[in-house]
């Protein structure tokens, strides 16, 4: 079985991304041949400093190794150290509908928050498949909200295979139902964009801060917690 997955540079890695991505792609390197790559072309589509994105990306491929990947057992890597993948983008490109983009959810909530949209925002499901079909992956960690990226990714390689032939494997989501979505200190999912977040390693004082804002309904601290709604239970 070939694992994939990949984390954007896009800044400092949060609890979000551990119990999203990276806990359960750590779980996976013992199941197959694992591959895990630093997704710098993807955070160009909102970081555009060169040196940030160098620091971020070393940050990252630290981090992820403090975690526990094992080199032993997985590959990690920049994505732009690949340039095949961009290739074969291309080319994923020319059998992928318009509308079907239009329909990805992660383009549909940036411009509804009111996030300038380059053609690199709009494509990025694009080149996330081709991140995926490159490599004949088997199987793909996600959270729950970025299981539509895998449909998408299905959807083209379908088309691709239609027209040239069954040459690209379809992969298959594993989305790790205790840990789908994690929420921010607000509620939301946890973001960088939307600041909420709680750093991996973030200093003492300022990881103190950030919990003791974790919103919360008026229900007495005494009092038992709805698991369903309670920001505090899920974390």
């Amino acid at each position: 079985m070939r694992i994939l997955s990949g984390i954007q540079p896009s800044g400092v890695l949060h609890i979000g991304n551990y119990f999203g991505m990276m806990r359960p792609a750590i779980a996976l390197q013992a199941e197959g041949e694992a591959f895990y790559f630093v997704a710098d072309y993807h955070a160009l589509t909102s970081l555009q400093n060169a040196k940030a994105m160098q620091e971020n990306s070393r940050r990252v491929a630290l981090d992820f190794l403090a975690c526990g990947l094992d080199p032993e057992r997985a590959a990690l890597f920049l994505q732009s150290d690949v340039p095949q993948v961009t290739e074969l983008a291309w080319i994923l490109g020319t059998v992928t509908p318009v509308s079907r983009l239009e329909l990805a959810h992660s383009y549909k909530d940036k411009v509804a928050r009111g996030v300038a949209a380059n053609a690199g925002l709009f494509t990025y499901p694009v080149l996330m498949a081709a991140d995926i079909l490159i490599y004949d992956s088997d199987v793909v960690p996600v959270g729950k909200d970025q299981k539509q990226h895998i449909e998408i990714t299905r959807d083209i390689a379908t088309r691709l295979n239609e027209a040239y032939g069954e040459v690209l494997k379809l992969p298959e989501p594993r989305i790790q139902p205790a840990t789908e979505t994690v929420p921010g200190i607000d509620g939301q999912k946890m973001s960088k964009s939307y600041g909420n977040t709680i750093d991996i390693f973030g200093e003492e004082k300022e990881t103190r801060k950030r919990i003791m804002s974790i919103v919360t309904d008026s229900t007495p601290v005494e009092a038992p917690k709805n698991p369903d709604s309670s920001t505090i239970v899920q974390l």
